[in-house]
């Protein structure tokens, strides 16, 4: 996959967005207002028309307002055209020299499709244009002002309306509100109190949004309000937009064909009635008559001379348009029940009489709701729907409730969304518990979601379902607003131990809103849950933290949903309290950072897997990295690897025993069959389902179970993942009915591609790598599930989290020539890193002669005293021991965290003639030494072309020596170089000119 092919997908993936951005394409930016001196002076001096415009515009949560430029008759205003770009022109009657009317004339016929207002300013000027009506032909509009700013802000949006409402309307679905009076005088009242009103009603619906940057985008999608003073021309503006009005508010007294009609307004109706007769309308009239009138044509009705107009007007707006509650109704017009949201408008459909479910579908009710609460696809679905389309009531409100979720699925497929308690138990969405950043990892997966859904992964793969495990996000805003509220100081509470860190943390409340989300959360889901760090640093392309924060897995399955709830509450306080305890903070500090910058977002997944035997995991696990640190001649660097393990995934990520292979070739063992099976997987981690009650005190393990892997289960619930080996002839034998005992290969998805593997990790890697511009690497689980009654299992892959590798693509030019085997303290061809050191005079090293992996315990604590010494110091050094580095089993290598190592500044991993172990990819561990920095060398002991000169360096003198392991200190600096583009590395010794 190239950039130009993700590029498509992102867009199709910001498709609703950019429906936004492609909204209101017209905007008034530029105003001229045209004016005699004295009247230009009274509105900006005396009324301070631009602060006032401005002022309405913030009020309204509206984008930049527009530049008002005064110009009077003494000005060449024509001349000012054609050097300035204006998208509103407005003329005041007394302009000072030739008239509005000469005036608008002049400017229409060389600037044809420049909006022109007539503003009027004094009640007298109405008679004078009544009696210049045929002189009006080149104004736009016609508007009284009284000295209300919010008259502007109508001026400009009835004019952005008209101009935009066919585009919109056609590609957006946007509503449409035609208003028709002739009243110049109460149109420029009624107006603004109208836009004013569906503004901020359309604003409390969308306040919901994710960003506020989206807000502003969906006022763009509010009603347009189309303008008309006569009955020909609203007739016009209604045939040509029948299909998205959702209001009609009309005038009696209106021109029928150019002449006044008195109950014009009243024929206008009876016309709309015809058409659609479920369409709200509202009459205005100060005649107290045409009440009766509104009430045949089932029409509200406004008295103009009210003293409760404004109130009336919302009203309105409220019950009609559906921007409050939507309100259930019997026939006779009583509420019966009412909904708030979309979640118990939803809910309140499975359970109301059939009376009023009839009633509303009937008259078209629920649709208007729908459409002023943005849900547009699901309003044109069920808009035209009438009961006799169905056989029962019952089918009616089956196929109203299926369209609504299927609707709202569809719409919310691959998007972080705000907290609804209906979509947790929903795919392919992401839910947002509460506010602020997704922190590291929340931000790969909304991100990757996003794109797998939008690409569709499933249709590429047949029989196989690909997607992220139901997740919840709790954002960083809850953090801080944790810290807040239990009034924890971030200076005092790391001078605390850990344990006593952890403690005052969970003694402190979450905030009653989370506590309640959460509650609502459980009652959905009886699955395990991982509760997993996202802090804002986590996993940046820099500095990956992997390792440094802890997971908890629940198995969510206590008796008491109390219990449950204190169970993931005290999972989410630990999490919170990681940034301050000693290994996080010394690693945030070694990254050149502050704690304070440091926030924490929390994930909350479902585990992948199933229940067996009282245990829950899926049937195996992974990690699979874009970029190959260790190339052989076949394999290179740009062909990934892959870590394998049965049961959950925390043996892959501690670097305990795995399978590891590669993607691309995954025909090739990486190793020979015989170190294969001395090297295979003994143990598997799973959720123990009978341990109830636990304390995660404990840490990550105090609900897992390490357990034994038996023959019994390599031959049952593993034995899809198995070979029989052959002992004689050093082979494996592969399928179902090979007999014999058996190790775990992977060969059946590997080597056979009995499920598609290799070609759904190549795929992803290879999106995330495009899409972050960087190796990635990346978390999964498979495991099998009856999907369908009746049906065989199908496998499903879960994706659990993305994060950048730290991996320099462009290379400095260092030359290694041939090297004497004298001159060299080191050379290997499989090294990480790139460039030239000159600087590290110490060496810390364990004696090969005298390692023994049992000991390994003792050996670490002999290390980090000799590397806090040398922290006090600021040295640098070079360490050399056998095995894995960091691995958690301590049988396999050194299992030192980070903070005991932490100024090593090259790393050696070397096997023994009698203690080979696989190189430690793969570790968690691992990826923040490479992340600082820190040269990563593998030096096998049987290659000709690999070795360390033991003898030379126990010869060098010495500053300490425990019983394990030597730290000495070479009197010239060593000479290290590391071409990263070959893997090659050497160390060269300081008594040997180079």
């Amino acid at each position: 996959m190239n950039l130009e092919d993700l590029n498509y997908y992102y867009n199709r993936l910001k498709f609703g967005e950019d429906n936004y951005h492609n909204m209101m394409q017209v905007r008034v930016n530029e105003i001229l207002l045209v004016s005699n001196i004295y009247d230009s002076y009274v509105l900006e001096k005396d009324g301070r028309l631009s602060e006032q415009i401005y002022g309405e515009y913030r009020q309204l949560d509206l984008s930049m307002a527009p530049r008002i430029t005064t110009a009077t008759a003494t000005d060449d205003i024509i001349s000012m055209l054609k050097f300035r770009r204006f998208d509103l022109i407005i003329i005041m009657m007394k302009t000072g020299g030739m008239t509005p009317f000469d005036l608008s004339r002049q400017i229409k016929e060389m600037y044809p499709r420049i909006p022109l207002l007539l503003l009027l300013n004094k009640q007298s000027y109405i008679e004078v244009i009544q009696r210049s009506e045929d002189r009006l032909q080149y104004f736009d509009d016609i508007f009284m002002w009284k000295g209300d700013a919010k008259l502007f802000i109508a001026m400009i949006k009835s004019v952005e309306d008209r101009l935009n409402v066919a585009h919109d309307t056609l590609y957006g679905h946007v509503r449409v509100i035609l208003v028709v009076e002739s009243n110049v005088d109460y149109y420029s009242i009624f107006l603004p109190i109208f836009y004013s009103e569906s503004m901020k009603l359309t604003q409390e619906l969308i306040d919901a949004e994710l960003q506020d940057a989206n807000k502003r985008l969906r006022m763009r999608a509010r009603p347009k309000i189309l303008l008309s003073h006569n009955y020909n021309d609203a007739l016009e503006y209604y045939n040509n937009y029948r299909e998205f009005i959702i209001c009609v508010i009309t005038n009696v007294n209106l021109k029928v064909n150019g002449k006044i009609d008195s109950s014009g307004g009243i024929r206008l109706i009876r016309k709309i009635r015809q058409q659609n007769p479920d369409v709200p309308v509202m009459i205005q009239s100060a005649d107290p008559y045409n009440r009766i009138e509104a009430g045949k044509l089932n029409a509200e009705f406004i008295d103009k001379s009210s003293r409760t107009l404004l109130a009336d007007i919302r009203q309105f707006v409220v019950n009609n348009l559906g921007f409050g509650d939507f309100i259930f109704r019997n026939e006779k017009g009583e509420e019966i029940d009412r909904a708030k949201s979309m979640y118990h408008f939803e809910k309140k459909l499975e359970t109301i009489p059939e009376e009023s479910l009839l009633y509303h579908a009937n008259h078209n009710h629920f649709s208007a709701w729908l459409m002023a609460h943005g849900e547009i696809r699901i309003a044109q679905q069920i808009r035209y729907v009438v009961a006799t389309d169905f056989l029962t009531t019952a089918d009616l409100r089956r196929f109203i409730i299926t369209t609504i979720r299927n609707v709202r699925q569809q719409k919310n497929r691959g998007k972080v969304i705000k907290f609804d308690p209906s979509v947790f138990t929903e795919d392919d969405k992401i839910v947002l518990l509460a506010d602020g950043s997704l922190g590291g990892k929340g931000r790969g997966l909304s991100f990757l979601n996003a794109l797998m859904v939008t690409m569709d992964l499933n249709k590429e793969f047949s029989g196989v379902t690909i997607k992220l495990p139901r997740t919840a996000i709790i954002g960083t805003n809850e953090f801080d607003r944790f810290l807040e509220l239990n009034r924890i100081d971030s200076n005092r509470i790391i001078k605390l131990q850990d344990s006593a860190i952890e403690n005052r943390f969970l003694q402190g409340r979450l905030s009653d809103t989370l506590k309640e989300r959460l509650q609502i959360l459980l009652s959905r889901t009886s699955s395990p849950l991982a509760i997993r760090s996202s802090g804002l640093l986590e996993d940046s392309q820099s500095q990956p933290f992997a390792g440094i924060y802890q997971t908890f897995m629940l198995p969510n399955n206590h008796s008491d949903p109390e219990v449950r709830l204190r169970q993931l509450s005290d999972a989410i306080k630990i999490i919170f309290s990681t940034p301050f305890q000693h290994k996080p903070r010394k690693y945030i500090e070694s990254i050149h950072y502050n704690i304070e910058e440091e926030k924490m977002a929390v994930v909350i997944q479902e585990i992948a897997g199933s229940t067996r035997d009282n245990h829950f995991f899926p049937l195996f696990s992974g990690a699979a990295q874009s970029y190959n640190f260790y190339p052989t001649s076949v394999i290179g660097h740009a062909d990934g690897v892959v870590a394998l393990a049965a049961g959950l995934g925390k043996a892959v990520v501690d670097g305990e025993r795995s399978h590891r292979y590669s993607p691309r070739h995954p025909k090739i063992d990486l190793l020979e069959p015989v170190i294969i099976v001395e090297n295979n997987q003994r143990d598997f981690y799973a959720i123990d389902l009978e341990r109830r009650d636990f304390d995660l005190r404990d840490g990550e393990l105090a609900t897992l179970q390490k357990i034994k892997i038996t023959q019994k289960q390599l031959s049952g619930i593993f034995k899809e993942l198995t070979s029989v080996w052959d002992y004689e002839n050093f082979v494996f034998v592969d399928g179902r009915f090979a007999q014999g005992p058996r190790v775990i290969t992977f060969r059946n998805y590997i080597h056979f591609d009995t499920f598609p593997l290799s070609a759904i990790l190549l795929r992803i890697l290879d999106i995330g790598e495009v899409s972050l511009g960087v190796p990635v690497e990346i978390e999964f689980a498979v495991d099998f599930k009856r999907l369908e009654a009746g049906k065989e299992p199908q496998p499903v892959f879960y994706l659990l989290q993305i994060r950048p590798l730290s991996v320099t693509k462009e290379y400095a030019q260092v030359e290694i020539n041939e090297i004497r085997k004298d001159d060299a303290l080191l050379v290997t061809s499989k090294a990480m890193g790139n460039g030239i050191i000159r600087d590290i005079e110490d060496v810390v090293f364990i004696d090969p002669e005298v390692f023994d992996n049992r000991k390994t315990l003792e050996i670490v604590k002999e290390i980090e005293q000799i590397n806090l010494k040398l922290r006090k110091d600021d040295r640098e050094y070079l360490l050399i021991g056998p095995g894995r580095w960091g691995t958690s089993d301590r049988f396999l290598g050194i299992p030192v965290n980070w903070t005991q190592i932490d100024k090593a500044r090259i790393i050696v991993e070397t096997n023994l003639k009698d203690f080979v172990v696989e190189a430690s990819q793969g570790s968690h561990f691992f990826h923040n030494l490479v992340a600082m920095n820190v040269g990563y060398f593998t030096v096998a002991h049987n290659l000709s072309n690999e070795y360390i000169d033991w003898e030379w360096l126990k010869a060098q003198p010495m500053v300490e020596r425990t019983e394990h392991v030597y730290h000495s200190r070479v009197k010239k600096p060593l000479l290290i170089k590391i071409d990263g583009r070959s893997g090659r590395s050497v160390i060269l010794k300081q008594d040997k000119k180079n």
